[in-house]
């Protein structure tokens, strides 16, 4: 029998946490915060479409991930269908249900940062957003679809900006538009012309790139699910639900 792929257990993966269970220790405390750190925004914006105002779903998302930390949140979780998506909204729904009255009477998480975002930049980036008939929920997953093609062209660009060749930072922002949810406008030749090589190398590295990207999504999405089983259908679905946006 073969091995399960060794990072799907590692300590900040989702795996990590539901294996933990109920005992709240704090190793599963600390892979739920680095769980949670990537996946504010999608939860504020569903606060918003869901009708609250900026400073109220602030407080809340805030309050929230304060109490989920704080308080054994995992009872909730659903083993056989351990998606760390589907726990964080179920819990935040039940928070906001919960906790609105109380919410009323006091910020959210005493009034300190628990995750650190950028209040602005959510707001500017909620702003913009296209108008939408989706509901809440089918907000919220496209929202996180888009948090994880945007964590990992992230960590694409910081790799080609960690080797020491002042030239690959610049090609960087050519082959960008190749990747996922670009929009690629230049042929190869003229993406080699750009970047000072062949057009046969520029075609080489687009590969090779978009190997990678495949490679850190695919390591992304084995965070959030509790079982490696389960990473291809989290990625068929990432891929449908942006395909429908």
């Amino acid at each position: 029998m073969s091995a399960e792929p060794k990072l799907v257990f590692a300590s900040t993966h989702w795996s990590a946490v539901l294996a933990a269970g109920s005992s709240n220790s704090p190793e599963a405390r600390e892979a739920l915060a680095a769980l949670c750190r990537s996946y504010w925004y999608p939860l504020y914006g569903y606060a918003r479409s869901a009708g609250f105002d900026v400073p109220t779903a602030e407080d809340l998302t805030q309050g929230f991930f304060g109490k989920l930390l704080e308080k054994n949140y995992l009872g909730v979780a659903d083993r056989r269908r351990g998606r760390f998506r589907w726990f964080l909204l179920t819990a935040f729904k039940c928070f906001l249900a919960n906790e609105w009255d109380r919410a009323q009477a006091q910020k959210r998480g005493g009034g300190q940062e628990v995750i650190s975002f950028d209040s602005v930049s959510a707001q500017e980036r909620y702003r913009l957003e296209p108008e939408s008939s989706a509901s809440p929920d089918q907000l919220y997953d496209l929202r996180w679809a888009e948090e994880l093609l945007e964590r990992t062209r992230i960590q694409i660009q910081e790799e080609f900006a960690g080797i020491d060749d002042p030239n690959r930072l610049n090609r960087f922002r050519h082959l960008i538009q190749y990747l996922p949810g670009g929009d690629a406008t230049m042929s190869y030749a003229e993406l080699g012309a750009a970047s000072g090589v062949s057009e046969a190398a520029a075609k080489q590295e687009v590969y090779r790139l978009r190997k990678r990207f495949g490679e850190v999504l695919r390591d992304a999405v084995a965070e959030t699910v509790a079982h490696p089983d389960e990473v291809d259908d989290e990625i068929r679905y990432l891929i449908d639900i942006l395909c429908r946006r």
